[in-house]
């Protein structure tokens, strides 16, 4: 059954062209052309003019030059001022070779590409063997280019496909079209086909839960309008211990009412359900990304592709008589690379007590100041600034990040260039993970939790106390330590990512002279289908590779960023999301411009990235299923632990007026929750240096103050409640934990990971092959 005439089958499929996911008219089974040589070459190199020829460089250059040209490259040189242009042009015996490995392959002899060699095959293939060409002195091209020997390289962009791109798919008016997966896939390889595939679906599946966050705040704007909780704070005449412990006030609960109402706004109960929501919302995008990929890659005919396999058809192609690289393993190493990853950790959680450090002292400096609206509302203005260094060490710690992973790599000693990159996506997300989310774990669950007590203050070098948290609850802090870093990482990160490409390309046009027209004659034989030997005239061929030279560069970790940068956003979308329940939307909106951003970003402002043929994400998959199993457990800590639902439980049902069910029918069974969370303690253990706040009339200063705890008067030991509250955080999280964790399994179960259409599909072509082999067999 063809895969493009199954209308009954890809309804799915329909349903996401209509909504904007994909375009059906990219997914159409494309013949390959065969094998021509195209217009202005397969790959270019670009060297500084050298007028010395006794030079080093000038030698090396020529040599391996000389060393493409014994593999039957045909190089074509043209010089432009103080620049080198080299072409180079693969011979087709060198595509047949592939072609032919590639059937008696074990993995990969199923790929589509054994019929015909696309243009985007040829680049991959002419791009390992550049890689793997050595001269004399042993060195490549990427070490030549690190000596200055060869400035750059580069693959070409194609007009004709460019402009079709451009047109339907990399422009801002097209963020509410679908996307033409399978047109990308033709022109920059199955890898960023699968990236925005993945992107699409991602983005697609967000709709839901943005919508119910939505709800969800809004519900909060109700919820805190009418809760006794706020008309509590706000009406309240209770006076609150010093913040600390030299120069600060007793100041009035009142004071903290707008506080309250942000706290009110998503430490409710509609939190709990969506916190459920979103864990098994992770899982269900996982089961049905892994059916959406299915259907494309079962049409791309690369299920059962090896990247590791080709990789060594490719070493074959470049040298009949290669040695395979061989596995490696140190105990040594891997032991050495494990403490090197461990310190790395410790050193950023470190960064992350720094920023403690800056907040207790920040916090301490302002409790004193003259201004009173400052120095009463201390607490808020230091998250606000915490956020922000927060974000300026997570800005160093990303490029400090990618060098130590890098370097780490290296010393791996990894046979293959896709194992690498598993490897080094593994430990640079480990980094960013840590730099990213250390902070808000600290915001969600020590926060507040071991600052002591009046009398007995845990402080910094004796002198600064720990923060603490508002009488309503730590979940502001962490909202507004989201907030800070989601929207400036996503709104500064899409302005450079567009605006840096933008003006390098601009200024490279300003410190160049002006392109030449092209003639109308190759302009012609470029906007047709090519011929086999076809080819630009001289002119034309420097004004098409000066072109591409202009734009900025790519590397085999460019699209690996973008992976990294929404994989980030993932997490925050789904980790602590109790405490943001708008973070889905933020999602949302930035995803729907990222897309565009990318595509015009590839198409127009950089070079073409060599196309990489593949059949998953890879480790991305198996990092976004541990993220969904840890948002189980951090969801159901951030409202087990850090949120208040736990302790208005117990209070409504065990300590409130409605607790033994005599109450009368109208009682507020949260009246009194915020005086049952404060503790007294006597003025007399403050340090003798304290004011009262101006709000208190003098001659009524209280002998006690009041401070958020479950502690006696008597001994600041713990109260009877305290217990029960812990008792009933932890079996909550227990029971969150397990019914959520049950449902995911269940999700997983009852979802194949390949919808029926598809494996019939593959079995019903797989048969036909073997026959054709039969057939031709007995011929």
């Amino acid at each position: 059954m063809p895969l493009h005439n199954r209308e009954s089958s890809m309804s799915s499929i329909e349903m996401l062209e209509i909504l904007g996911v994909v375009k059906e008219n990219g997914n159409e089974q494309q013949s390959f052309p065969p094998v021509h040589t195209p217009l202005s070459y397969d790959y270019v190199l670009v060297a500084k003019t050298i007028n010395n020829q006794e030079r080093e460089t000038f030698r090396k250059q020529t040599e391996f030059i000389e060393e493409l040209k014994k593999k039957n490259f045909k190089v074509t040189k043209i010089i432009d001022d103080n620049l080198v242009f080299y072409g180079i042009q693969a011979p087709k015996e060198i595509f047949e070779k592939y072609r032919y490995l590639l059937k008696v392959s074990d993995a990969c002899n199923w790929s589509s590409d054994q019929s015909a060699v696309s243009l985007s095959t040829r680049i991959r293939i002419v791009h390992f063997i550049l890689g793997h060409t050595r001269i004399r002195s042993g060195e490549n091209l990427r070490e030549l280019i690190k000596m200055k020997v060869f400035e750059t390289k580069f693959c070409l962009h194609e007009k004709k496909k460019q402009r079709e791109l451009k047109a339907g798919w990399a422009r801002w008016t097209a963020c509410l079209q679908g996307q033409p997966i399978t047109a990308v896939r033709n022109y920059f390889g199955e890898k960023v086909a699968l990236y925005f595939l993945w992107l699409g679906w991602y983005t697609f599946l967000l709709v839901p839960p943005a919508i119910i966050g939505i709800i969800i705040f809004l519900y909060g704007i109700s919820y805190y309008k009418h809760s006794p909780l706020l008309n509590e704070v706000c009406n309240s005449n209770t006076t609150m211990c010093p913040l600390c412990d030299k120069g600060c006030e007793a100041w009035q609960l009142n004071e903290t009412c707008i506080y309250t109402k942000v706290t009110l706004l998503f430490d409710n109960e509609g939190t709990v359900f969506f916190a459920m929501f979103m864990a098994i919302w992770a899982t269900l995008f996982l089961e049905f990304w892994k059916r959406h990929r299915a259907t494309f890659v079962c049409e791309w005919k690369v299920s059962d592709w090896s990247e590791e396999e080709e990789e060594l058809i490719l070493e074959l192609v470049n040298d009949v008589n290669c040695e395979p690289k061989k596995f490696k393993h140190s105990y040594w190493t891997s032991s050495l690379i494990f403490i090197c990853v461990t310190i790395m950790i410790l050193v950023i959680i470190s960064l992350t007590s720094a920023v403690v450090v800056f907040r207790v002292i920040a916090a301490d400096f302002l409790a004193k100041y003259k201004w009173k609206s400052l120095s009463n509302h201390s607490n808020i203005p230091v998250m606000v600034l915490g956020g922000f260094l927060h974000y300026f060490i997570i800005t160093i710690m990303t490029r400090v990040n990618w060098i130590v992973a890098r370097k780490l790599c290296d010393m791996e000693e990894i046979r293959s260039f896709a194992s690498t990159e598993k490897s080094f996506t593994v430990k640079m997300f480990t980094f960013q993970f840590f730099t990213y989310f250390t902070s808000l774990f600290y915001a969600a669950f020590i926060l507040g939790r071991i600052n002591g007590r009046p009398g007995n203050y845990v402080k910094i070098a004796g002198r600064w106390r720990l923060e603490e948290c508002h009488p309503t609850g730590c979940l502001t802090d962490l909202f507004i330590q989201m907030t800070i870093i989601m929207v400036l990482k996503q709104t500064i990160s899409n302005v450079f990512e567009f605006t840096g490409p933008w003006l390098c390309r601009l200024w490279k046009r300003k410190r160049t002279q002006k392109l030449q027209r092209k003639c109308a004659h190759c302009y012609l034989k470029d906007d047709s289908d090519t011929k086999d030997g076809d080819e630009l005239c001289e002119n034309c061929k420097l004004r098409d590779w000066l072109s591409n030279y202009r734009l900025n560069d790519v590397d085999s970790f460019s699209l690996f960023r973008e992976f990294l940068e929404m994989v980030i956003q993932f997490s925050f979308t789904t980790l602590f999301v109790a405490a943001f329940p708008l973070a889905p939307l933020l999602a949302f909106i930035n995803n729907v411009i990222e897309i565009r951003l990318d595509a015009i970003k590839m198409v127009t402002l950089e070079r073409r990235m060599v196309p990489k043929k593949t059949n998953n994400i890879g480790v991305w998959l198996d990092i976004l299923e541990a993220i969904g199993v840890l948002a189980v457990i951090v969801n159901g800590l951030v409202i087990g632990v850090s949120s208040d639902f736990i302790p208005r439980l117990v209070y409504r049902y065990h300590s409130g007026p409605c607790a033994q069910g005599t109450a009368a029918p109208d009682t507020d069974c949260m009246a009194g929750y915020i005086n049952n969370t404060l503790s007294v303690a006597p003025m007399k253990y403050m340090n003798d240096s304290y004011k009262y706040s101006e709000n208190i009339p003098p001659g009524e200063e209280p002998l006690y103050c009041r401070y958020k705890d479950y502690r006696s008067q008597d001994d600041y030991s713990h109260t009877h409640q305290f217990w029960i509250i812990l008792a009933s955080r932890f079996a909550f999280v227990i029971l969150f934990e397990h019914v959520v964790v049950i449902c995911k399994f269940i999700a997983a179960w009852f979802i194949p990971s390949a919808p029926m259409e598809v494996k019939n599909s593959r079995l019903s072509d797989k048969l036909k092959r073997l026959k054709e082999e039969l057939q031709s067999f007995e011929a």
